[in-house]
């Protein structure tokens, strides 16, 4: 899946280009939707990164070329033999695959790094299973997308940071909300992420903010279901207040990158509260991103 695009994976396109000759390109094979979608969608994880974020980010390391598969039943129920004869072979020509050492794929995950070897041998590629690679710094756990997962519904956002090698991002419109920040001085980019997509853990964070011309600006950013005026809102919602910004943001795809967590969702005894609370956040995110 590649999601996120971490340091881990990161290791697999380095170690990929490494081995490759002058006269090929650097591909990279994923999926879309998440396998789990359609096999457990019970179980299918929040995403690091959509799709058009996950090419950005391909791109920017270096990537030629990324091949989106579509995983639906007919993908699902293929053999090892299908898949590589279907997308390594006809449609990409590979003469070298790198892979995590514990890649499986094909029906019901039947193939391994093994199969995938033998495969190749037959039909003119190379295999390099790469190690799983650590976070370092003394500890032996693996980079995974599921522990960057678990960091950030912790609120763990430097931790995930160090994983991925850069801030979490979400993404989305800026969308009309109840407007209760205006009239409290403090007024709110309302940004509707995909539900999709894993938001760090309800509370309040420092945040750089970006806008479609290119333009980032620091931003104190409050993710919860505000619990002063509502008892059982359905989901979080993602609100920015750009710090020293004054201008309409509405219609606008915001691009919002979390830097720290400042506190956790508090509920407060009314608007002055709430008003005074702010204040300390704003001068709080203001102070940490100028640093």
């Amino acid at each position: 899946m590649f999601d996120g695009l971490h340091r881990g994976h990161r290791a697999v396109l380095a170690r990929t280009a490494a081995a490759a000759a002058d006269d090929v390109g650097l591909a990279v094979v994923t999926f879309d939707p998440h396998p789990l979608e359609l096999v457990r969608p019970d179980a299918a994880p929040r995403l690091l990164s959509g799709l058009e974020h996950k090419l950005e980010l391909f791109a920017s390391a270096g990537v030629d070329l990324a091949v989106v598969v579509g995983f639906d039943d007919a993908r699902r129920n293929e053999s090892p033999e299908e898949f590589v004869d279907d997308v390594l072979v006809h449609s990409l020509h590979a003469s070298h695959v790198t892979v995590g050492s514990d890649f499986r794929f094909a029906r019901e995950r039947s193939g391994d790094v093994a199969t995938l070897a033998e495969l190749g041998l037959s039909r003119g590629f190379t295999v390099d299973p790469l190690p799983l690679v650590r976070e370092g710094d003394g500890s032996d756990a693996v980079i995974s997308s599921t522990v960057i997962r678990r960091l950030l519904s912790e609120g763990e956002v430097v931790g995930a940071a160090a994983l991925l090698g850069r801030p979490h991002e979400v993404r989305g419109p800026v969308v009309a909300g109840d407007q209760r920040g205006r009239l409290i001085g403090f007024p709110t980019a309302n940004v509707a992420v995909d539900t999709r997509i894993a938001l760090p853990a309800d509370g309040v964070y420092a945040a750089w903010y970006e806008r479609p011309d290119g333009a980032v600006h620091p931003a104190a950013v409050n993710i919860g279901k505000r619990p002063t005026f509502y008892d059982n809102a359905e989901r979080s919602l993602v609100e920015a207040h750009l710090i020293d910004f004054t201008g309409d943001l509405y219609g606008e795809v915001a691009r919002v990158r979390f830097v720290e967590r400042l506190r956790g969702e508090q509920r407060f005894d009314g608007i002055d509260a709430i008003a005074a609370q702010l204040q300390l956040d704003v001068a709080a995110a203001a102070e940490l991103l100028s640093a």
